[in-house]
């Protein structure tokens, strides 16, 4: 007859190995079984139900966790290492890299009415990128010149990024940080000088095709 609580020392194991590795605080965020430490040891959460993971669930938890790679007890997930970095980058980008609609009026000279409805508007033709985030809707500064207006060498990646439904957070990532199919150099900073504008369009398209494979 199978126990009814998990193994102790797994549950223990588990969660010292995603500690060691900084994942810990990227299951939550992933959907994934969570676990809070008390006097009783490591007790593992179901995120559907709240109830306490069973055995076959963590064992299960721990051989999926331990996918990647040729030897479980080396390998690392890798969508929680890709979460974590997502989650630090957003963080980043918040802090350092967007406007509000006052902040794009100021640039653009106008009333923050005027920069509400034209961000919109261009928003509606996919030549601007809108995050949202927490009630607020944030212009990354990257895509905008010294006026205040979205960089006419930017407007078609956008155009293309947004029309394939690619996530407004990953297009903001992905267009300000080292990118492998330009060499490491960073989209939006490339796109710059004219030789190298088509790369990143080609980049762009390869991107785009890529988020729209799993609709197919």
């Amino acid at each position: 007859m199978p126990c009814s609580s998990p193994d102790p020392r797994l549950a223990e194991q588990l969660a010292g190995w995603l500690e060691d590795l900084g994942l810990a605080d990227q299951l939550a965020a992933a959907g994934l079984p969570t676990y809070v430490r008390d006097a009783g040891g490591v007790r593992w959460t179901d995120p559907a139900s709240g109830d306490p993971l069973g055995p076959d669930r963590l064992v299960e938890l721990d051989r999926l966790l331990r996918a990647q790679g040729d030897d479980p007890a080396h390998a690392v997930p890798v969508a929680l290492v890709q979460l974590r970095r997502e989650t630090r980058l957003r963080q980043s980008l918040l802090e350092h890299g967007s406007l509000d609609y006052a902040g794009v009026a100021a640039l653009r000279g106008t009333s923050e009415n005027a920069a509400r409805f034209a961000l919109h508007k261009a928003a509606g033709r996919r030549a601007v990128l809108l995050v949202q985030h927490e009630g607020a809707t944030l212009v990354p500064s990257f895509q905008l010149d010294e006026a205040g207006e979205v960089r006419h060498e930017l407007l078609a990646v956008l155009e293309t990024l947004l029309a394939a439904g690619l996530d407004p957070w990953r297009a903001w990532i992905w267009l300000t940080s080292p990118a492998a199919l330009l060499g490491g150099a960073v989209p939006h900073e490339a796109a710059r000088d004219p030789e190298e504008l088509p790369v990143v369009q080609r980049a762009a398209v390869a991107l785009a095709e890529r988020a729209r494979a799993p609709q197919r």
